[in-house]
């Protein structure tokens, strides 16, 4: 089995475009940027949810 080549590539693309259209995928991009991101600072031990801490100290 060959890895994927660029018909293979242009076809998902175009799938993904038809399911989402063209104004919901930078939103859906956002947000995966976001949750790799908040991946990435959990892997290297960093806290910087200060959303999470303002709202649980308002709440107290």
């Amino acid at each position: 089995m060959a890895g994927l080549g660029a018909p293979e590539i242009i076809l998902i693309i175009i799938a993904i475009l038809l399911l989402f259209g063209g104004k919901k995928i930078p939103e859906l991009m956002r947000g995966l940027g976001k949750g790799v991101k908040e991946f990435k600072d959990a892997q290297n031990g960093e806290n910087t949810s200060s959303s999470s801490t303002t709202s649980e100290e308002k709440k107290a």
